[in-house]
């Protein structure tokens, strides 16, 4: 296959497209510079710039680009760049799909903060987008990005990831040196659910949908059995040998994470129905198998 992909210097980014090549796929990386190689070509979403020729000679196009979470949730240039920088990506490469002669397929990142937070009951990619919190709302505008490529005839596919686990990555490179310092927490009463997958599965999961050509749509991008903070917690604790008695109570979380408060409070028992149906196997399917794969 032929695969274009932005935000292909990532981790994400870096991670699939060598797998991809491993296995014998062409990858194009978009980049924001002069191309240094024939496997880049450049863009300018920001001036909504694109070699449209790239795009409709690859059978895949995947969006793995936006600005880091990682950032101040107190600020106002901050969320406003996190918005932007997916949805202006994910409509500018939409819009060049949907103007190909032959459409390729469309993988489009996205986030399991869409859901919103749905306490206990089990949510699948039937359940609706519940509340107002910001990533919520990003994750509705960068998935309403995607129209014009699917109403095209492009097969979509909305990717949304959860935190992929890895220890040479946020969030679990931070946590990891926390936990074995001694310093690990629940967050408030750690009762909320809070999806994870491993990097294995996430390169693997995507391989899959874009081999899978028949399929389309959402898909949860999280190990099947999704623990309770609690629950991570303590196995965290336990993989890095250490003890975890201490909880952050949630009144600080709300004033210390702003805008972010409500990712690491609420509560999003996801399953990845829609991947099991289309018959992709997991390597790690709870949160302790998920934590011995990222810290080998």
């Amino acid at each position: 296959m032929r695969v274009v992909i932005a935000g292909a210097s990532g981790f994400l980014g870096t991670h699939l497209s060598e797998h991809l090549r491993v296995h014998g796929h062409q990858v194009t990386a978009l980049v924001r510079r002069e191309p240094t190689s024939p496997h880049e070509s450049r863009w300018d979403p920001g001036a909504g710039t694109l070699d449209a020729a790239v795009v409709a000679r690859a059978d895949a196009v995947v969006n793995l680009a936006g600005a880091s979470i990682a950032g101040n949730p107190h600020s106002r240039r901050w969320t406003t760049e996190v918005l932007e920088s997916r949805v202006a990506t994910t409509r500018l490469l939409a819009t060049t799909i949907a103007a190909s002669e032959r459409p390729p397929a469309f993988l489009a990142g996205n986030g399991i903060g869409w859901y919103g937070d749905h306490g206990d009951a089990v949510v699948t990619e039937d359940s609706a987008s519940l509340g107002d919190a910001f990533l919520t709302r990003v994750t509705r505008q960068w998935a309403a990005a995607t129209d014009a490529a699917r109403e095209a005839g492009a097969r979509v596919c909305v990717l949304r990831t959860a935190p992929v686990m890895d220890r040479t990555s946020p969030p679990l490179k931070q946590l990891r040196l926390l936990f074995k310092a001694g310093g690990g927490a629940r967050l408030g009463s750690g009762r909320q659910y809070m999806p994870m997958v491993s990097l294995r599965d996430w390169v693997g999961a995507v391989s899959y949908l874009l081999e899978s050509r028949d399929v389309s749509g959402a898909f949860n991008l999280c190990c099947p059995r999704t623990p309770t903070n609690a629950e991570f917690t303590q196995a965290l604790a336990a993989a890095v040998h250490r003890k975890a008695f201490l909880a952050v109570p949630a009144a600080f979380m709300r004033a210390a994470a702003g805008d972010l408060a409500p990712e690491l409070l609420g509560s999003v028992n996801a399953r990845p129905a829609a991947l099991e149906r289309a018959g992709y196997d997991f390597e790690d399917e709870d949160v302790r198998e998920v934590l011995a794969a990222a810290l080998a």
